[in-house]
């Protein structure tokens, strides 16, 4: 569940030549085609070796009418050199990591051999079809290539075998990993040979446990997850311990109340370092958690609204840094000359791009970055402090040129009550004046930033200024700015996205008779309720997944899942006290009163917010007279379907958006 890496990464990447920010020499960009923001990734992720000498480059290219992959391995050195190239085959790629001075770990998958209702694990389906994930170990010279875990049944009825847990940076030999045992039904922790691929199980957890943090081998805090998997028990274990302890339980569909960071600076194994909010406190900060006590220790990064986004450990586990989200990502350095580092590769990227560290080596002189910005989908950086060399390894999509996608800014947009609140707005290419469409982020406990965002950039393609609103409600600004969202749905947290509206039409941009609103999932009910609200402002609907009637929603949510029934009678309100509220807060049961077109899409699997939502908004539409479209995406959960499917439904909100504004 913990890495070295502190997020995700997804492809990227083309020579240093090419860059990532592609100058155009026309005075008016061509925009991009919808098809473009759905090209084939080229290089897929970068990894640094422990000591910081050589770094490992997977991509992929066509090649004889398919797509194979390699490894490029790289003399940190000299890193416009590729020492050699590792041939993969035509196989699908994901990520690449140093298990070792001398071991590579590259996870690949390819479509499940066995029916799905056999496989165990995670991974598997989730809108791509039923895939295998798996971790296959290299020789930086290609030698000695063996898949890890060597039991044959395990290799057939297992999705996911690419979980890695921990890489024992004491332990040259082995990693720990995650794997489901198949026999009694549970993730299990596996100590896995990275040579021979020889697994050994060391630890079971039970049916809920759904990842485990180790702190120098030994396992200290376990997750517990929910019948939806929207919410995680955390239990934590002290070194030589045997009981797990509960410590709370923190919701994973929202902006995070915990997370682990990495070991305690105070150099105390019975310690960790977490980013966790601390009942009375209003923000996340950072600090130690006693597995011993259950206490927190003392904040060692906080500030005044606005939560710790995470910290940055390097190879050997020390702490470097605490990571926040301001409008972009930003850091506070242990060591203070760093800031003048990181600041110089922001400007070098033009001061608009997101920079997030992953790989540092133990001498803390090298790293690797990923830069991403509202028209930058992803580029690798290696950064040699010492020689204050930096380097692009690649971009994330080379069929995307930085001049022609919209440019954004942040705006700071004061509200109807007198409250200061952001949003931001991304121009069509070259700035024209144009339609707006209104694009209120999911959760609600979640945020924008400014950073990329592919149907922004699809929207803004087409000629359409974008507009992003941070209302209250949304995460990231500590427990205050959520609560002020809780039991508003239809009014406060409408308000403040309709005053956002207004502040971006009153600076003229925009043209305010063609104003359209969409979202997923929360955005989707924010984009109904909008339609509810302002019959007079919105000439478009479009709700992805979305919440319709919250009366009905909060019944599921108590027979789904009870325990996590409490959260949203705290953000919506109480079905029996707060009744009347919750129905006109429902537009299923104002769907009278929306003058626009609507198109509802729902994935029919979807187990966050049930498809019924989009079926009741769509039987009441149709009751009311009023023009609408629903689409049902078989085999699909809440808004996760693969890229040719995502792009087909792309085209139609666009084909449904321009009919509107034409």
């Amino acid at each position: 569940m913990i890495t070295r890496r502190a997020f995700g990464l997804g492809a990227a990447a083309i020579p240093l030549a090419a860059g990532s920010a592609a100058a155009g020499r026309s005075s008016e960009p061509v925009p991009h085609a919808i098809a473009d923001f759905y090209a084939e990734r080229h290089v897929y992720d970068a990894a640094l070796s422990p000591d910081g000498g050589v770094i490992a480059v997977l991509r992929s290219e066509p090649l004889n009418s398919a797509r194979s992959a390699f490894v490029d391995i790289v003399d940190a050195a000299a890193p416009s050199r590729i020492k050699r190239t590792l041939p993969l085959g035509e196989t699908e790629i994901h990520y690449v990591e140093w298990g070792s001075e001398d071991r590579l770990l590259v996870t690949v998958s390819k479509p499940a051999p066995v029916p799905p209702a056999v496989m165990l694990g995670r991974k598997g389906r989730s809108g791509q079809g039923f895939r295998a994930y798996r971790i296959v170990s290299v020789k930086p010279d290609g030698a000695g290539s063996v898949a890890l875990f060597n039991d044959p049944e395990m290799l057939q009825t297992n999705y996911d075998l690419a979980s890695v847990v921990d890489y024992l940076p004491e332990d040259p030999r082995h990693i720990l990993m995650m794997a489901a045992d198949y026999e009694r039904g549970v993730y299990a922790l596996y100590r896995v040979d990275i040579a021979t691929g020889a697994a050994e199980q060391t630890e079971r957890g039970n049916e809920w446990t759904v990842g485990w943090v180790v702190n120098r081998g030994a396992p200290v805090l376990r997750f517990d997850a929910n019948v939806r998997g929207t919410a995680h028990k955390v239990f934590a274990r002290a070194p030589g311990a045997e009981e797990w302890k509960f410590v709370r339980r923190t919701r994973t569909d929202q902006a995070p109340q915990f997370a682990y960071v990495g070991p305690a600076p105070s150099g105390d194994f019975g310690c960790v370092l977490v980013a966790a909010r601390v009942e009375g406190e209003d923000t996340v900060s950072l600090r130690e958690l006693d597995l011993r006590t259950l206490d927190f220790g003392t904040p060692i990064a906080r500030r005044d609204g606005l939560d710790v986004d995470g910290g940055l450990v390097d190879e050997r586990g020390r702490f470097l840094a605490t990571r926040w989200v301001e409008d972009r990502v930003t850091y506070d350095f242990v060591d203070r000359s760093m800031a003048a580092h990181f600041k110089g590769i922001n400007g070098y990227l033009g001061d608009e791009r997101n920079v997030r560290i992953f790989d540092v080596d133990a001498a803390q002189n090298r790293f690797i970055a990923r830069a991403t910005g509202p028209r930058d989908p992803g580029q690798f950086l290696y950064y040699d402090k010492g020689a204050r060399q930096l380097t692009v390894l690649g971009v994330y999509q080379p069929a995307l040129s930085t001049d022609r996608l919209g440019k954004a800014q942040a705006l700071k947009v004061r509200t109807r009550d007198g409250t200061e609140i952001c949003a931001y707005l991304t121009a069509p290419p070259g700035g024209p004046r144009g339609p707006l469409v209104v694009l209120p982020h999911g959760g609600p406990e979640a945020r924008d930033l400014m950073d990329w965002d592919r149907t922004v950039q699809i929207l803004a393609s087409r000629g359409w200024w974008v507009l992003q609103p941070n209302f209250r409600g949304s995460g990231g600004y500590g427990q205050g700015f959520v609560r002020a969202g809780n039991r508003r749905w239809g009014e406060r947290m409408q308000e403040d996205v309709e005053d956002c509206v207004a502040h971006v039409v009153a600076a003229g941009k925009v043209d305010a008779a063609r104003v359209a609103i969409a979202g997923i999932s929360y955005g989707g009910y924010a984009a109904l309720m909008g339609a509810v609200r302002r019959p007079d402002l919105y000439r478009a609907c479009a709700a992805i997944c979305g919440v319709s009637d919250l009366p009905a929603i909060l019944r599921s949510e108590k027979r789904d899942d009870p325990e996590g029934y409490e959260y949203w009678v705290r953000s919506m309100g109480d079905p029996g006290a707060d009744r009347a509220m919750l129905e006109a807060a429902s537009p299923a049961r104002r769907a009278a009163e929306i003058a626009c077109p609507v198109l509802l899409i729902h994935g029919v699997d979807d187990r966050i917010v049930p498809i019924e939502q989009s079926r009741l908004m769509a039987r009441a539409l149709k009751d009311a007279g009023k023009p609408h479209e629903l689409v049902e995406v078989p085999g699909a959960g809440h808004a996760d379907w693969d890229d040719d499917r995502d792009q087909a439904l792309m085209v139609r909100l666009v084909e449904f958006l321009a009919g509107a504004f034409a």
